[in-house]
């Protein structure tokens, strides 16, 4: 296939020097505007400092109104809580991800002012150095601390390794926070986990596995892996080699087969004496699948595509019916919830019936650009609050139509930090920021409505619910 040029005629040079010269061009006013961005965000957090929220002195998160905030290191200003969602939605950013911005920013300005001279000056591109402030916010280092990383980063930050970064900021730690060294060490004993990973599981159904284990448990485990690997290839199994020992995993983890945690057989015969031995379960898998389906869907025998919730990514029909078909899999079967149906009851608090909807409906918490599930997917997890569009006071109804699901942060923004928002129809909503831009958000994601050079008007009083 042959390569075209970008349809810019009259805009891009034709020739390799010439585009070599261009990409230089763009990518120094790039630097100097993302430069910028990081002034304008240090702005934003002067402000709004510390002292501009009532009361912050004797501010209780349980209260639910505006509180500071840390978002650098020690010794960098606090900043008022509510003034980052609006920071990071200007930018199409989530409130975590513009808090993010926000810490480095602040960081790089008060606690690593050689990297910031440098970014100022256009000597250093901004990403380098958020990447240092990333790492000295990340360790907590103390004033101290961060004032060594800078001093010896700031004259190599622009060829600096992360791996010569990393190394440095352990210096500094063992230099200027000796107790922190030695509970960093203690720590390093707890670093052991068996950790798998849901939340991104891939379109063919698999998931990753990771782990740090102590070396007797890692070789035992490698040992019981590789026997059952073989059985199944004196079985006649077919599979690769790597194949074959992660089948072999979940049948360890259905049966067993290695962590037989029964008594001795001496201790079993003693108790067999006196009462029956409880009977020993095996686990069985618990699959939550919600299936929307067409009659073609229901009588062809073809292969469709079906949505692991957890994930909200696509899963092959032939997978699910490999969950569904296997013999340990415990099968349940829930009603079909039409997701058009108007439900309302005539009561401030919302049944279960309405909150699976707007569940399955919305699937995330509505605030521009935040991707929190709505429903609760892990135990320890925290679900999403469901939210009446109208105030109760206003509309005493409750119904499907007029619930939406908000993180317990966003919710707080709306009841108490000045953002308001509008239902355009079900799963589409229409927010206005305290400062007057409009953000559109639906089953697409977020879209800022506003023009960029456009002055927003002036926000009305917010509604509470």
């Amino acid at each position: 296939m042959a390569i075209t040029a970008p349809e810019q005629p009259g805009t891009l040079p034709d020739d390799a020097a010439g585009v070599l010269a261009f990409a230089r061009r763009q990518r120094q006013t790039a630097d100097a505007a993302e430069a910028r961005l990081l002034a304008a965000a240090v702005q934003w957090a002067v402000i709004h400092p510390a002292d501009s929220v009532e009361d912050a002195e004797t501010y209780t998160f349980r209260s639910g109104l505006e509180g500071v905030i840390p978002i650098a290191g020690p010794g960098a200003p606090l900043v008022a809580e509510f003034s980052v969602a609006e920071y990071a939605a200007a930018l199409g950013l989530s409130t975590e991800a513009g808090k993010h911005y926000l810490g480095q920013a602040v960081e790089l300005r008060y606690r690593l002012p050689r990297l910031w001279r440098r970014v100022m000056a256009g000597d250093l591109p901004a990403w380098k150095a958020r990447r240092v402030a990333d790492a000295t916010i990340g360790a907590d280092l103390t004033e101290a601390a961060a004032a060594f990383v800078d001093t010896h980063v700031a004259p190599v930050a622009h060829k600096i390794r992360p791996t010569a970064l990393d190394r440095l900021v352990e210096e500094a730690i063992g230099r200027f926070m000796p107790d922190q060294a030695e509970q960093r060490r203690r720590d390093g004993l707890d670093r052991r986990h068996f950790t798998v990973d849901r939340d991104h599981v891939s379109f063919d159904g698999t998931a990753y596995v990771t782990g740090e284990l102590d070396l007797a448990d890692a070789i035992d485990l490698d040992d019981a892996v590789r026997g059952l690997a073989a059985q199944l290839a004196d079985l006649g199994s077919e599979a690769t080699l790597d194949q074959r020992r992660a089948l072999a995993v979940g049948e360890l983890a259905r049966r067993q087969l290695t962590l037989d945690l029964t008594p001795p057989e001496v201790e079993v015969r003693a108790q067999r004496a006196t009462k029956p031995p409880a009977p020993r379960r095996t686990p069985v898998r618990k699959t939550v699948l919600y299936l929307h389906l067409t009659d073609h869907a229901l009588t062809s025998t073809g292969d469709g595509i079906g949505r692991c919730e957890t994930t909200r990514k696509p899963v092959t029909a032939t997978q699910i019916r490999d969950w569904c078909g296997h013999p340990d899999t415990h099968l349940v079967v829930t009603p079909v919830i039409d997701l058009h149906d108007h439900v309302h009851v005539d009561q401030y608090e919302i049944p279960d019936r309405i909150t699976e909807r707007v569940a399955l409906r919305d699937l995330t918490c509505v605030f521009p650009h935040c991707t929190r599930p709505a429903r609760r997917l892990h135990p320890d997890h925290h679900g999403c609050d469901h939210d009446h569009t109208t105030p109760y006071r206003d509309h005493p109804e409750t119904c499907s139509h007029g619930i939406a699901p908000l993180c317990r942060r966003h919710h707080r923004h709306k009841t108490h930090g000045g953002w308001t928002y509008e239902t355009l129809e079900p799963g589409s909503y229409r927010w206005t920021s305290p400062h007057g831009y409009h953000y559109l958000r639906d089953h697409t994601g977020t879209t800022a409505i506003d023009p960029a050079d456009d002055n927003p008007a002036e926000p009305g009083p917010p509604d509470r619910d």
